[in-house]
């Protein structure tokens, strides 16, 4: 799943922990952390921001269930 696609206001569920998505991409700063690593900053384009209404664990390989759309 390419969250980056997800609408603003989308929740989503990962292994019982909730997210609601607030912001995706946001301005890259000159030379950032992530263009050192890969020499492209990824942030404009892909990056997203969620908030978390229920906590929880999540581990690599967790499904990702859409709950709402925004």
């Amino acid at each position: 799943m390419e969250l980056y696609s997800l609408a603003i206001g989308t929740r989503f569920c990962i292994n019982g922990v909730i997210f609601e998505v607030t912001q995706i991409g946001k301005e890259c700063h000159n030379k950032c952390a992530i263009y050192e690593q890969i020499g492209d900053c990824v942030m404009p384009r892909e990056g997203i921001f969620a908030k978390v209404l229920k906590g929880g664990t999540i581990r690599p390989g967790d499904e990702i269930t859409v709950i709402t759309e925004g």
